[in-house]
């Protein structure tokens, strides 16, 4: 299989992933911390496979990859913040638009990698669509100086969790050019159980995350405890699925090529909203759908042209 449809099929599995987020988030969870927890203590089962893959990579090796693991659940806590804010394909798109910027950025920073005049010209058409993304205003219910605290709140928490991801993404390709694949792969997923139980620490977090746990809302019915460990274990799939991809080529090239999910995304999101709206419910007016297929032509375009 091509290293182009194990991304095509990550991003598919991405999108799913991110709506359901949004419906754990609203209706089960409610709580980014408590969620970010879980996702981090329940993706360290790779630790079994610990004793056949795990290498010792040297201090400076393991000091990096527990840096960078530890990137990854801080950047869930901030998207999951951002995704209570707004719906989840307007959250999704723009955060998603704003990590290939910094990505190309880090990237010619710390690997030297030159882009084309096409690819550098790509990354004004995803300004362009991610800001576009950023404004756009559906329904209002409610007071508008609260949605647009809201939005505000959304946008800059959007743009917090991208920085985090591109230095998530550009800090597991240094450590998969300098180590074995797999045994990278376990040691960065312990570095996001370390701060995952770090989050303990603090009194409040510890309260609201432990409560949580012993009050059952993770849980609550069975029902509910499937749709959390199905949709973390499709996660987790299409996690090892994208940093196997991002082993083999460019972390930027591989970024840009996000348009895939958002077209998924908005598909699902429209899908779920008419025929089952009770579990994710996104704004269909006529609107808000031509200004979103408007700002992800911009970033399709954008991406098109860094990937050239």
């Amino acid at each position: 299989m091509s290293w182009l449809a194990i991304v095509i099929i990550a991003y598919l599995f991405l999108a799913l992933v991110n709506l359901i987020d949004k419906f754990l988030l609203e209706n089960v969870l409610g709580n980014p911390k408590v969620y970010a927890f879980l996702i981090s203590v329940l993706g360290s089962v790779v630790l079994l496979a610990a004793p056949w893959f795990l290498i010792w990579p040297g201090w400076f090796l393991f000091i990096w990859q527990m840096v960078v693991g530890a990137l990854f659940p801080l950047a869930l806590i901030l998207m999951f913040a951002a995704l209570k804010h707004g719906d989840a394909s307007k959250i999704t798109v723009l955060i998603g638009g704003i990590i290939p910027i910094f990505t190309i950025i880090f990237s010619s920073f710390f690997f030297q990698e030159r882009f084309t005049a096409n690819q550098w010209g790509g990354i004004v058409f995803l300004l362009i669509g991610t800001f576009a993304i950023a404004l756009i205003s559906g329904h209002q219910s409610g007071s508008q100086k609260k949605q647009a605290s809201n939005n505000r709140a959304a946008f800059w928490l959007s743009c917090f969790s991208a920085l985090t991801y591109a230095l998530f993404f550009i800090g597991t390709k240094y450590a998969y050019n300098h180590h074995d694949f797999f045994s990278s792969f376990i040691w960065i997923r312990i570095g996001s159980l370390f701060l995952a139980l770090l989050l303990l620490v603090g009194r409040k977090n510890r309260r609201e995350i432990l409560g949580s746990l012993k009050s059952g809302q993770p849980s609550g019915t069975n029902k509910n405890r499937l749709i959390i460990i199905g949709n973390q274990a499709l996660g987790a799939l299409a996690f090892i699925l994208q940093n196997y991809a991002i082993s083999f080529g460019s972390v930027a090239i591989l970024n840009a090529l996000q348009g895939v999910q958002y077209a998924f995304l908005l598909i699902f999101g429209w899908l779920f909203t008419i025929f089952n709206p009770k579990i994710i419910k996104e704004d269909l007016s006529r609107r808000v759908i031509w200004q979103k297929i408007a700002a992800i032509i911009m970033i399709t375009v954008g991406l098109y042209f860094i990937a050239a």
